[in-house]
């Protein structure tokens, strides 16, 4: 070895080991004398090809490089091939902001081939300068092996699986309540959506429904009056007290949680009761009754506007009885499908009121809270309005506020194979040891449908074909891999005829979908 003197310029040192290291192909050389021998399979979760490297990153890939570094110094064979996840939101919004689009009207008039081209071009410029970072940090990969989620041959391997899953009685088309964003008018994984919760003032409204049946009103609060409008049900708990009382103040009658009565009328210390309770009320008792409609706009709708009864209602805040927009709530969708009360959306792709809602229409949803508090006093339909302050999910790129929302989407129904996969944990060595029972083995347990498609342009393309004549009319069993836009063009015009005319489904498969398909060979053959 040479000898160092006291001014060693390690920087210059390790730039002059890098140029070595490249021109003698040492990481391919090092790999190519373990050939044969036994494989250590090393699965390397893509990044985001929208943005540059951060710390999170170099630290992540240090220890990438560190472990496969070890087994291949013990002679194993280790593949080390560096991927991409090219499709999807960050990659769109980068795009969006340097050219200043507004939301999805404004892809649709730039053009969709125009918009994916500009996301294809985003992606190879960040890709390259990833490619010159984590060569710096001397991590050794396979950087002429490289994969990327937009590659043919990987949207391939994609439609391959899904046909897979399909024949195998795993997928579905359904709805699901998920963390929606209207700027991006696109669907945010629930991870995204815990990422900006900031402190924001909302109204919290206490709203009169009235009994067919009786002169009574029964009490429900909410701190989203916009969802107000797409009411369809109330949910009361089995397990819950509940109360009938006058109001001192104006004689009504109503019905709330025993728990809640406080809450509800409040009053300064020394004043007396501004109630009188005339009788005790179970749930059951309450659960099966109807109401009237706050609003007209879906006074027809089928089973609609009665009390159901569910365990996820408690008395934490509120009055004990939940307002139910089947649309915009996850526990609000469940109770009320199993009643077989089907949501209505009366919203845009920007969260925006339709036609439909006359009143309001083209109002963003929260914008239009002012306006529907005022008509339901109008109509004496409300009993109080208060301010609060809690906390609420904002979009982690825009910093507008998220909703949930009852999407259209196609799932993978994971609870069919939760069991088998719950069964084949049991034989993993997980390290450190805890994971295999705690969060892994919870998180099987627990495991839900996967919805697995997305309303986006720069995806996988969902490979279903839908009648045009009748888009109830779908036709799942012409899923097949399409290799080429010319492939899928012929295809389309297989399966047509003069009565039966198809198109390709909107959407595109969930990016977290694709990658998973990074196996030891990073993606699949078909």
């Amino acid at each position: 070895m040479k000898a160092t003197g006291s001014n060693v310029n390690l920087p210059k040192m390790e730039e002059e080991v890098l140029e070595y290291w490249s021109k003698e192909r040492t990481f391919y050389k090092s790999n190519d004398l373990r050939k044969g021998k036994k494989e250590f399979s090393f699965y390397d979760g893509p990044p985001f090809a929208n943005g540059l490297p951060h710390y999170g990153h170099l630290l992540a890939n240090t220890i990438k490089d560190t472990v496969p570094r070890y087994w291949n110094m013990r002679g194993f064979y280790v593949e080390r091939r560096f991927g991409w996840d090219t499709h999807g939101v960050p990659v769109e919004y980068e795009v969006e902001k340097t050219l200043n689009l507004k939301g999805r009207q404004d892809i649709l008039d730039l053009g969709i081939a125009k918009f994916n081209e500009l996301c294809r071009e985003s992606v190879l410029h960040y890709a390259e300068e990833w490619q010159k970072t984590i060569s710096r940090l001397g991590r050794w990969v396979d950087w002429d092996n490289q994969y990327r989620t937009m590659d043919l041959s990987f949207m391939e391997s994609v439609w391959a699986v899904f046909r897979n899953l399909y024949d195998q009685g795993l997928i579905y088309q359904g709805h699901k309540v998920v963390p929606y964003s209207p700027r991006l008018a696109a669907i945010l994984s629930n991870f995204e959506a815990n990422q900006n919760y900031q402190d924001v003032q909302d109204p919290a409204v206490t709203v009169k429904f009235k009994l067919l049946d009786e002169d009574a009103y029964v009490l429900a609060w909410t701190t989203t009056p916009w969802t107000l409008i797409s009411n369809l049900a109330l949910a009361v708990g089995p397990e819950v007290a509940y109360v009938k009382v006058k109001a001192l103040e104006n004689g009504e009658t109503y019905y709330l949680a025993k728990d809640r009565l406080e809450a509800v009328f409040k009053k300064k210390k020394g004043e007396p009761d501004g109630y009188q309770i005339l009788a005790d009320v179970k749930a059951q008792d309450l659960a099966g009754k109807h109401y009237a409609p706050l609003f007209r706009y879906f006074q027809h709708h089928k089973n609609a506007f009665k009390i159901l009864m569910d365990d996820f209602v408690t008395t934490g805040d509120g009055t004990g009885v939940v307002h139910m927009a089947p649309a915009y709530g996850e526990d609000d969708f469940r109770v009320s499908t199993a009643a077989g009360i089907d949501f209505v959306d009366p919203l845009d792709e920007e969260g925006r009121f339709k036609a439909i809602i006359p009143e309001f229409a083209g109002v963003f949803v929260k914008d239009a809270d002012k306006d529907i508090i005022k008509s339901l006093k109008d109509s004496h339909h409300l009993l109080r309005h208060d301010t609060i302050v809690h906390s609420y999910p904002m979009c982690d790129r825009t910093n507008g506020p998220l909703i949930y929302r009852a999407i259209p989407s196609w799932f993978v129904a994971v609870e069919q194979i939760k069991e088998n996969m719950v069964q084949n944990n049991e034989g993993i060595n997980w390290v450190p040891g805890h994971l295999k029972q705690g969060r892994m083995g919870n998180w099987l347990k627990n495991a839900r449908d996967w919805a697995i498609s997305r309303n986006r342009f720069w995806g996988t393309p969902l490979p279903i074909y839908i009648c045009a004549n009748d888009d109830r009319c779908r036709m799942p069993s012409f899923i097949i891999p399409l290799k080429t836009k010319s492939d899928s063009k012929k295809f389309s015009q297989r399966i047509s005829s003069p009565k039966v005319r198809t198109r390709l489904a909107d959407g595109s498969i969930h990016s977290r979908f694709s990658v998973q398909l990074n196996s030891k060979k990073q993606h699949l053959k078909t």
